[in-house]
């Protein structure tokens, strides 16, 4: 990566996380994904709205919050936009490449974050309404973090802010 590449990527990750797009719960959403990273304690949990248009259900709005890097917000926010009108199937074709690419090259350490947002768009457009064996998925990332972890799996625990006593 040139140093004007790593300037430019820099320059759309700080508007992005200045401007982003989409941020926040969605009420009443028809899908909800979540994919986290134990490695790097990175969090993307997306919420999908679907509309009927000319006989197709299409994404009609995306929303997303994230516990993790500057990068993985930058690319939830564009990823949230590229999907809009777009059938699931359509979505779906899409790699985290795909919805990174007006960022331009990413660093290979950064790779993850695309994956992470992809991984949650996925969870959510393959999730099978109503299903019993699916996790719940209400609430907000935050409660994710906090509730109990399955067997096997890496619990991330908050820490308390000290810095607040008298």
């Amino acid at each position: 990566m040139e140093p004007s590449d790593d300037a430019d990527l820099q320059k759309k990750i700080t508007e992005a996380i200045r401007n982003p797009k989409n941020m926040g719960e969605m009420k009443g959403a028809d899908a909800i994904g979540t994919a986290g990273s134990a490695d790097c304690g990175d969090m993307v949990r997306m919420w999908v709205k679907f509309k009927e248009q000319d006989g197709k259900k299409i994404i009609d709005l995306a929303t997303f919050q994230s516990f993790g890097c500057e990068t993985a917000i930058a690319v939830a926010s564009l990823a949230t936009e590229l999907i809009k009108g777009k059938t699931a199937e359509e979505a779906l074709t899409m790699s985290g490449q795909d919805l990174a690419a007006d960022l331009g090259p990413l660093p290979p350490m950064k790779i993850h974050c695309t994956q992470l947002v992809e991984g949650a768009l996925r969870s959510a457009l393959t999730q099978t309404p109503h299903s019993d064996s699916r996790p719940s998925l209400s609430g907000n990332l935050m409660e994710s973090f906090t509730q109990s972890a399955a067997p096997g799996s890496v619990r991330i625990v908050p820490l308390k802010d000290d810095s607040k006593k008298a």
